[in-house]
């Protein structure tokens, strides 16, 4: 199995400047009403589709509400990218922060509202 998780937004123009402009994400597929991505390293993707299409299912039709997801994209060094970002001018929610379960981690928001958690996994901070 292959995960690929999909948001309804009708925000496909700037959810695009976003991932492809300011995170580097790469274009896989795209039409006018459908975008495929992956990240940078072509491990995973992600999809966007926009709202109340008649082709597709009910299911697949009502845009995301803005609340009740997240993204967590694991990175190497996440020091350099919260620098990276940050010239970017990117609005960040959380600042960079080594958490005692050994998370170091920063978060900011896309352009649909969900909470990307930029992390490097690290060993739990002894006291």
């Amino acid at each position: 199995m292959k995960l690929n998780p999909g948001i309804v937004t009708s925000k496909l123009k700037e959810t695009k400047e976003f991932y492809v402009g300011k995170l580097g994400f790469q274009i896989v597929f795209e039409n006018d009403w459908y975008i495929l991505l992956s990240t940078p390293n072509g491990k995973h993707e992600i999809s966007f589709l926009l709202p109340e299409l008649p082709s597709q299912n009910s299911a697949f039709q009502k845009e995301y509400s803005g609340f009740g997801m997240y993204l967590t994209i694991e990175t190497e060094d996440v020091d350099l990218l919260y620098s990276e970002l940050k010239k970017k001018n990117l609005s960040i929610l959380l600042d960079l922060k080594e958490e005692e379960w050994g998370d170091r981690h920063f978060a900011i928001s896309d352009p649909n509202g969900i909470g990307i958690d930029f992390v490097k996994y690290t060993a739990p901070v002894s006291a």
